[in-house]
Parts: C-alpha cells; sequence; structure tokens
C-alpha cells in the first residue's frame, strides 16, 4: 500500500484595495497600493548643497575637511552619501549611482534606491533622485593664502652690509630659477628681504636654493625646536593634542660685497698661496672670489671657509677716494714665490702713479705710485677710484696687527667711466621683483644709485652676467636707432653685454594676424 504526502499549497487573497490575487500578508495590500499609501522616502530630502573650493578644487566634507575629487567619481560619491547620512538612518541604502548633467550646470544628480520594513514585516524598496547644487566656498587654505598676510614660514635673508649689492644679485637669480614662486608676500626690510609661505616645505625649498647660489648660513634668532629654525608656538589644544607653528629661518649672507677691500688673517692668506693680506674682492656668487692685485693671485673662498675664518672689509664705497692717472707702467716677469696660487690670465699687472683728483695741477704734490691689476685698462688721463689707506679709519684688528712694509699706500679698486653716456648706451634692462624696485628697503635715493652701479658690475663681469636673465630694452634700441647716436665714440668697458646674451621679453600683447595668398 502506498503512502500518500499531501502537498502544502499557500492560498491567495484578494488585494483589499484593487483585488489583484496576491499572497497574504499583514496588510492583504499588492505592492503597489501599498506603495502609493506608504511613502519610504518621507522625510529624505531631494535637494541638497555642495561646496567647492574654486581656487584649489576641493570639497568640503563636513565638519572641516575638504577633500579633491573629479566629477562622477567615487570620492565625489562618497561625499554626497555622507550629507545624506543623517537622515538615510531608518531606511537601508542598497545602491547609489550618477545621473549625467552638464559639466557646467553646476548640478549632481545622484540615484538612490532604498529599502525599509514597513507594517509588521513587509519590506518596501523604492529609488529616487537628490539633487545637489554646488555652491563655491573658499577653503581655510585658501582665504589665508589670499589674505596676504598670513604666513606658516618665513624665511628672513639678511646682509650685515651697508651697501647691499649683494641682494640684487639674489633677486636676479630668484626671477630666473621662479624660487619664489611659492611665496604668498615678499616684503623689503632694511637690513634685509622678507619671503612667507603658507607651508614649511616651501620655505625649507628657498633656503637650500639661498645656500646653493649664495655663501650663507642659518642664523638663530631665539630659542628653536631644531638646529637650524626658530619654532614658536601659535595655538596649541592640549586635549585634542593639536598644535600649531609658525616657522622662522634666519639667513644671513656673508658681509663682503663686490669692489670691497678686505684685510684676510695671516694663516688664511697663507693657506691661498701666500698671497697678500690685504686683497680685492672681484665678486660675490656662490663663491667669493678674491684677488690679490699685487701678484694678480685668485682664491675662491667657500661659505663655510668664510664662516670660520671670517675677514671684514676695510672700506665701503662711500670710503673710496677719486684719483687721477699720471703714468702707467706694465710690469713683466713679476716673480712669485714657491706655491703660488691660480694667477689671472684676464689681469695685467702694472704700476701706476697717482695723484688726488681735487690735487690735479698742484705742484707741491708728488705722484704716489701703486701696483694694480688693472693694467689692461688705464692710460694716462683715466679717473680711478681706490681706498687711500694713508688717511683712512680703519678700526680692523688683523690690519693693526700687520708690518706697516705689507701695507700698501692705495688700493686701485675700479677704473672711472662716464656713467651718464655709458646708461645712454645700455640696450638692455632687468626684471625686479618687486614693482617698486625697492629690495633693499630703504626710501632713499641711493637705492637708484646702488642699483645703477649693480647693472654697471654686470657690464663689466660677464660671468655674473652668465649666472642671471638680462632682456632686450626695445624702446631704448629704437630710441637709439632714431638718434642716430649709437656710431658715438664713448669708452666703455671691454666685457660689454653682446646681443646675443640678451633675451626678448615676453609680449602678451594680441597681435592681429594679416591672411597672405599664396600664388601658385
Amino acid at each position: 500500500m502506498e503512502s500518500f504526502s499531501p502537498s502544502l499549497t499557500v492560498g491567495r487573497v484578494a488585494c483589499c484595495e484593487c483585488g489583484v490575487a496576491i499572497e497574504p500578508n499583514s496588510v492583504n495590500m499588492c505592492g503597489a497600493c501599498l506603495r502609493s499609501r506608504v511613502d519610504i522616502t518621507e522625510g529624505i530630502t531631494r535637494t541638497s548643497t555642495l561646496y567647492l573650493c574654486k581656487f584649489c578644487n576641493r570639497y568640503f566634507v563636513p565638519p572641516s575637511t575638504w577633500m579633491r575629487a573629479e566629477l562622477e567619481s567615487k570620492e565625489l560619491l562618497s561625499i554626497c552619501l555622507k550629507k545624506l547620512k543623517p537622515v538615510l538612518t531608518k531606511v537601508r541604502l542598497t545602491d547609489a549611482a550618477f545621473v549625467w548633467t552638464e559639466e557646467h550646470s553646476k548640478r549632481v544628480k545622484v540615484k538612490l534606491t532604498i529599502q525599509k520594513e514597513v507594517l509588521s514585516g513587509t519590506i518596501l524598496q523604492q529609488a529616487f533622485i537628490v539633487e545637489f547644487s554646488i555652491h563655491s566656498q573658499m577653503c581655510d587654505e585658501c582665504r589665508r593664502a589670499e589674505a596676504k598676510d598670513f604666513w606658516r614660514a618665513c624665511v628672513q635673508v639678511r646682509q650685515r652690509a651697508e651697501f647691499k649689492k649683494t641682494l640684487f644679485y639674489l633677486e636676479q637669480l630668484l626671477l630666473k630659477h621662479s624660487a619664489h614662486g611659492q611665496a604668498t608676500g615678499v616684503k623689503p626690510v632694511p637690513t634685509g628681504i622678507d619671503f612667507f609661505y603658507a607651508k614649511l616645505q616651501d620655505a625649507r625649498r628657498l633656503v637650500d636654493f639661498l645656500q646653493s647660489v649664495l655663501p650663507c648660513k642659518y642664523h638663530y634668532a631665539q630659542a628653536s625646536l631644531s638646529q637650524y629654525h626658530s619654532s614658536p608656538l601659535i595655538i596649541g589644544d592640549t586635549k585634542n593634542n593639536t598644535y600649531d607653528y609658525k616657522h622662522t629661518f634666519c639667513v644671513e649672507i656673508v658681509p663682503i660685497c663686490r669692489d670691497n677691500v678686505v684685510c684676510l688673517p695671516k694663516q688664511l692668506a697663507q693657506s691661498f698661496g701666500n698671497m697678500s693680506q690685504i686683497v680685492l674682492c672681484l665678486r660675490v656668487t656662490n663663491v667669493i672670489t678674491l684677488i690679490d692685485p699685487r701678484t694678480l693671485q685668485m682664491a675662491d673662498v667657500q661659505g663655510i671657509s668664510f664662516w670660520r675664518d671670517p675677514f671684514e672689509s676695510l672700506c665701503n664705497p662711500k670710503m673710496l677716494t677719486s684719483f687721477y692717472v699720471m703714468d702707467v707702467e706694465m710690469v713683466e716677469d713679476l716673480h712669485r714665490g714657491v706655491g703660488h696660487g691660480f694667477v689671472s690670465k684676464k689681469h695685467q699687472l702694472a704700476d701706476v702713479w697717482l695723484v688726488r683728483s681735487d690735487q690735479v695741477g698742484n705742484n707741491n704734490v708728488d705722484p704716489v705710485c701703486s701696483r694694480t691689476h688693472l693694467g689692461h685698462l688705464l692710460q694716462p688721463g683715466d679717473t680711478v677710484l681706490g681706498l687711500d689707506i694713508r688717511s683712512a679709519n680703519t678700526n680692523n684688528v688683523v690690519f693693526d696687527s700687520m708690518k706697516e712694509e705689507n701695507i700698501p699706500d692705495i688700493v686701485i679698486v675700479r677704473k672711472v667711466f662716464d656713467r651718464t653716456k655709458r646708461s645712454a648706451k645700455r640696450t638692455w634692462k632687468l626684471k625686479r621683483l618687486i614693482l617698486d624696485g625697492n629690495i633693499v628697503g630703504r626710501e632713499t635715493g641711493s637705492v637708484v644709485d646702488e642699483f645703477e652701479r649693480f647693472k654697471e658690475e654686470l657690464e663689466e663681469d660677464q660671468e655674473m652676467r652668465e649666472k642671471i636673465n638680462i632682456y632686450k630694452d626695445e624702446e631704448k634700441i629704437s630710441r637709439l636707432k632714431a638718434s642716430g647716436d649709437d656710431d658715438e665714440e664713448t669708452e666703455l668697458p671691454p666685457d660689454m653685454p653682446s646681443i646675443d646674451e640678451m633675451l626678448d621679453e615676453l609680449n602678451l600683447d594680441d597681435v592681429e594676424m594679416k591672411d597672405e595668398s599664396v600664388e601658385e
């Protein structure tokens, strides 16, 4: 006898609203009728707002974070869902996707699919679209940067010299290499220049650049957290363990400039190949280049060597005296001691007889003989600037300890050219870091004179010009061609800039293009 097992079937009932046969449930209603009576999206906003910083293209993520995200990316989707998180706590999110919108519409649409249990175990699923409007709002970092007076790191460049010609050279290096590009502000002060940065790493990058182009060192202004910079505490929250610092780097450039007469310690002079203790500074680049005007020996002093054995300048440009050249006699076959250093091939030794310019024509004054390295430039009748050590008031311990026979009477620094004609013939120009050109922070007429002297030094030194950018002065060139004075004979330095060294200045003016027909 076969056993019989009855099959269980679920009975179906009619929907109380529309009469459709459905499986029995607690409300005896089909899904369509249930959705028409119950809205599980109730309380969920259909519109919201996103805040975008137009300067850094980052979106605001509450409470205080800014995140970079592309359109229709998973990062932007997570930002949108976080905005809706408070209103989605009573439903279950099953799917989320973007709905295409125009890129420039400032709108982002997200399609959400949610589920919710209603009326004793019945689960409803519903899809809807939330539209986000994108509003512009500056983030904290961009707001501080736009405020111009905000900075987190400061680099203070200082030079303890009366005439800071090295700062003009530094200005041109910064412009050529764009080393100051990330600075939020540049402020000239009487003792140097201050650079302000919003990020510490940008300030460190500038310090590394300065160390590579100039002989300098770090200077400790106050109590510091590290060896190289001071970090005063601005804000500290011990409960949240958050701190905010402002970092200050104090960079000191060597106090030696071009055309300075310096007095070397005896031991240092001997290490340079038995040079004379009284030498002349030819230029200051990444090293200090010195020349002995009596033997033509040259030496390069590194920044580390200078700070280990520092030496001082005996004079400043105001102490130089004008002399009239009476006679010039070249020095041939000079005998130098054993172990002498590098000898300059560009310069030439000469014995020059000099008379002070204000004593020319006085028969009671005898000319003074001085040996110089400018024999290739000087002729009788020229004017030179030099340091008259006989009447100079020097306050230098090393100089006072020197023997009198090792001290020259006059040290010739440079030849004087006609500044007016020289400026009129100058067909090049320099860009400036600051609009008014007052890079040394003084509102006096001497700033213009110092910068003019700096341009004269560039004309006389080709090696310095190779490290910076000089630009054609189209207005000056056209003016000289129109006046016809470009062929006028004027005594100029031998190493004047050539047209090949000058760059064309970038011109962003619109120029109409002319259509040219081509005849076959």
